[in-house]
Order: structure tokens, then C-alpha cells, then sequence
């Protein structure tokens, strides 16, 4: 009788599958039209204090995989070059909630929304040096 559990354990992730692409694509369409609403293309520059945090966790965190000066390792390269035509909501909303099946993890618990899109922006025209 335990042959035939595995299958049916399967069978109950992939029936719960289409509910999770669905409450992404109500987050994603909610995310999109608040910085729209907001106007992305003016992103409020953070505090000096949290700018200086920031440019830590990119550095430092997001690093660790995209490689240390951002040129890729484990997740692709951060670059301007390598992030030219990507939409900045959608790289907002993958900064925030990361993507299912690889090792991107969300940053929502640690950044805002205004935090994720200054990221962004600045990963898009140049990212800042780590200053010590």
C-alpha cells in the first residue's frame, strides 16, 4: 500500500499548482499597478542610513550569488547590460518574491516596495560601490 502514496502526494501538489500561479499573478498585477500608480520612473531615494544598508545587502547578500562585483555566479548577472530590456516592475516583484524553483528568495520581509524599486534602478544605471 505504500507503493502507491508517493503518486498520490504528487497528484495533491500539482492539484494546488494552478491556486499558487493564480495569487502570483494577483500579486504581480497589485505590485505593477501600485508602482505605476506611484510612477516608477521617480523612485524616492532612501535615507543616507538605510541608502548605506542597502548598498550592504546588495553587496553583501544578493553577492553571494550573483557574484561579488554582481557579474554572476549562481543567479545570472546584475548588471545594466544584463538587465537592459527587463521591465523594472517585474524585477521589483522577483527582488520582493523571489522565483519559485531556484534559489532566488523573496526580500519582501526586509525590504519595502520603494526599497526594491531604488534597487533596481540603481542595478539598471550602475549599481554603488560598497563604502566601508
Amino acid at each position: 500500500m505504500q507503493f502507491g502514496q508517493p503518486a498520490r502526494a504528487c497528484r495533491r501538489r500539482r492539484q494546488g499548482a494552478p491556486l499558487m500561479h493564480i495569487r502570483f499573478a494577483l500579486t504581480f498585477a497589485l505590485v505593477a499597478c501600485a508602482l505605476q500608480a506611484a510612477g516608477a520612473a521617480e523612485v524616492p531615494e532612501p535615507a543616507p542610513g538605510r541608502r548605506a544598508e542597502l548598498v550592504n545587502l546588495v553587496r553583501q547578500d544578493c553577492g553571494s550569488c550573483h557574484g561579488m562585483s554582481l557579474r554572476g555566479g549562481l543567479g545570472p548577472p546584475l548588471l545594466p547590460q544584463s538587465l537592459r530590456g527587463q521591465p523594472s516592475d517585474l524585477l521589483v516583484l522577483t527582488v520582493l518574491y523571489g522565483r519559485g524553483g531556484t534559489a532566488m528568495a523573496g526580500w519582501q520581509p526586509f525590504l519595502s516596495a520603494d526599497e526594491a524599486a531604488w534597487i533596481v534602478e540603481r542595478l539598471k544605471s550602475g549599481f554603488p560601490e560598497l563604502v566601508p
